[in-house]
């Protein structure tokens, strides 16, 4: 009789345990949602990467651009016996600079419509633009043929030389920016062809679609079509 009990009792608990592990499957980690989430995750330190370069590019260039108007190098000239101020602004010692900067601006901007190897030759422009931009500036800083110019125009007296010569610290300035630019650049060179382009948000999703593999749609992959730029609730 006991014996009876004891194997009904077993019988009774093998089926409990038999229905609870039914009722709650063991979960395991599905890899593909460890790759997905790995993807997801390079794809942003990317964009941020993008977004990095693009900024390094627009802050140089709005650097260089807003201090290229102002005083660069000022001094007196003897006119008749008395001394008139001159002045020599960042345009007016070299224009070249200014006309780097809009290169590095316009590059800057092209950075997010390019891929691969249209974006690596703008990355060696902009890299070439920061490059010019901090050499001129830096030449800029100790330069006197332009306050001696404007000496001798405001002298109507040809060899007429500025004295007491002194230059600003704006030319510096163009130079970190110049320097910003040049980081932008070489930033783009070795990582651009890693980014994702803007085409990439607009681009049809019939090629991908083909590629989603079949069954229950996942967080992951949730998160993958809005990084995409895709409606995931289509």
């Amino acid at each position: 009789m006991t014996d009876a009990r004891t194997e009904a009792g077993a019988a009774r608990s093998g089926t409990e345990t038999d229905d609870r592990a039914i009722a709650e499957p063991a979960t395991a980690a599905d890899p593909g949602d460890t790759a997905d989430a790995a993807a997801l995750r390079a794809r942003r330190a990317a964009r941020r990467e993008l977004t990095v370069a693009v900024l390094l590019a627009l802050v140089g260039a709005a650097v260089v651009l807003s201090v290229a108007g102002r005083t660069w190098a000022e001094g007196t000239a003897p006119v008749h016996g008395s001394r008139i101020a001159v002045h020599a602004s960042g345009n007016t010692i070299n224009k070249a600079g200014s006309a780097l900067a809009l290169l590095g601006l316009a590059g800057g901007l092209a950075v997010l419509a390019t891929r691969t190897i249209g974006r690596t030759v703008i990355g060696v422009l902009v890299t070439l633009a920061g490059l010019g931009v901090t050499v001129l500036a830096v030449q800029g800083a100790g330069d006197t043929s332009a306050v001696n110019s404007e000496a001798a125009g405001k002298a109507a007296v040809e060899g007429v030389r500025a004295v007491d010569v002194s230059h600003t610290i704006w030319p510096w300035f163009a130079a970190v920016g110049g320097a910003l630019i040049l980081l932008a650049g070489l930033f783009v060179v070795l990582r651009g062809r890693r980014w994702p382009g803007m085409s990439n948000r607009y681009e049809a999703p019939a090629g991908k679609a083909a590629a989603v593999k079949r069954g229950p749609v996942r967080n992951a992959d949730l998160w993958n079509a809005l990084d995409r730029g895709e409606d995931p609730t289509r």
